[in-house]
């Protein structure tokens, strides 16, 4: 019996010749990551351990992301606390404010992920670097720092649901609508302690962005990690970024397999909306339009990337947003950000009435730059619409693709973007 892509990874990261799903492994950490909110319980497992250094300075990220530019007094003794300990260590790879961005786009623009790594982090979403055809998935605080610690962890191997897309994906339909779909079918917990390995022409003719985003959300159907075999596109994204070379490629044997197969048609789709407060309660735009919009955010480690600002600037054509709807554009990462600024998206944003916001997860995780008031509704393109998660418990968030947004900060209501062009 064959072996998956997932099976395949962790068998090589672990000196074996082969594993199956519930095998106990031990396996070579490539990179782990923490972020601002994360890394000072991290830190502090690290030292009650008692450890004089790190496993390898050049295997470890630390990103503020989460709440910086610092909200508060709490927050700047966090990013502190992990600058020092950055120092400390010899650890070059530490973004900090102006110079950085929210951790899961920051990290494969950086050139730190590659096909066949295990990357680990200390977040729930970095599930979205198994884009790249490797194993990433998020770990609590006293694991990564084990990972510092040792420089390898124990994994259960998981079984993959195989998960093929085919069609061509229509105008304004987009990766977040197919895993959104995906997050219906499954549910919130139907891919538990499983890999998502996305496949099928459609996924065939992704670009890098819009795979990010399938593997970003596997999360939000409880799965291990999410995963695409690497390709053409995938080291066309990488050339002149990747800083290693001894990487590996591994692909799905044809008899490999699978826990479940979900297969979908994308030809006649339409773009897809997750109503409150799950991200598995997806229903059409056709079956949700007209909800009054107080608030549109654009932006997170699932839709911030350039392509999705595009997307949403040629929704947005000549037209200006709605005086009764706060429009909020949160660019991934400073590189992002700073080529909005070059190209003119961010002027042309700005004399829509919306506030550019710098790179982070604020408005997403209910911190800061965007938290919601009470009874308000807002549409987000980020992944999660959990009650209270973007401020007050009575707030209201749609989950949509740019395109969505931007048509609902036009408006002032939930709108199809297919009506406006």
């Amino acid at each position: 019996m064959g072996m998956t892509l997932t099976e395949k990874i962790l068998a090589n990261k672990s000196g074996n010749s082969s594993v199956k799903p519930g095998d106990l492994i031990f396996v070579k950490v490539d990179l782990s990551m923490a972020t601002d909110i994360a890394s000072p319980l991290t830190i502090k497992v690290f030292e009650e351990i008692g450890m004089d250094k790190v496993f390898d300075p050049d295997k470890i990220a630390l990103v503020n992301d989460h709440l910086t530019p610092a909200k508060d007094i709490a927050a700047a003794g966090f990013s502190k606390m992990m600058k020092e300990f950055a120092k400390k260590f010899g650890i070059k790879h530490y973004y900090d404010v102006g110079r950085t961005g929210i951790s899961h786009v920051l990290l494969p623009e950086q050139g730190l992920i590659a096909p066949g790594d295990i990357i680990l982090g200390a977040d729930s979403h970095s599930t979205t670097y198994g884009a790249f055809g490797c194993f990433g998935a998020g770990m609590g605080a006293t694991d990564i720092a084990a990972v510092w610690a040792e420089g390898e962890i124990w994994l259960r191997v998981p079984e993959t649901i195989k998960i093929e897309f085919k069609g061509k994906l229509p105008k304004y339909v987009i990766g977040k609508d197919l895993v959104l779909l995906v997050c219906r079918d499954l549910g919130m917990e139907g891919g538990t302690y499983k890999a998502l390995e996305y496949c099928g022409e459609t996924v065939d003719n992704m670009t890098m962005d819009d795979r990010l985003t399938l593997t970003n959300m596997a999360i939000e159907a409880g799965a291990k990690n999410g995963v695409i075999a690497a390709d053409d596109t995938t080291m066309k994204y990488l050339e002149g970024k990747l800083k290693k070379q001894d990487y590996q490629i591994f692909k799905s044997d044809d008899d490999a397999e699978y826990h479940s197969v979900l297969e979908y048609d994308v030809t006649d789709m339409e773009p897809q909306v997750a109503v409150p407060f799950l991200p598995s309660n997806v229903k059409p735009i056709s079956q949700v339009e007209n909800v009054k919009v107080d608030q549109v955010m654009i932006g997170s480690c699932t839709n911030g990337r350039y392509s999705d600002f595009e997307l949403a600037a040629e929704v947005l054509g000549d037209n200006k947003f709605s005086k009764d709807t706060r429009v909020l554009i949160t660019p991934a990462t400073t590189e992002i950000y700073q080529k909005m600024l070059k190209s003119g998206l961010i002027l042309k944003f700005s004399e829509a009435g919306a506030a550019v916001t710098t790179p982070g997860c604020g408005a997403c995780i209910g911190a800061h730059l965007g938290v919601m008031g009470d009874k308000e509704v807002g549409v987000f393109t980020t992944n999660r619409n959990f009650a209270g998660r973007t401020g007050s418990r009575t707030a209201e968030v749609y989950l949509s693709n740019p395109a969505v947004a931007v048509a609902a900060g036009i408006t002032g209501r939930l709108t199809d973007p297919r009506e406006l062009s």
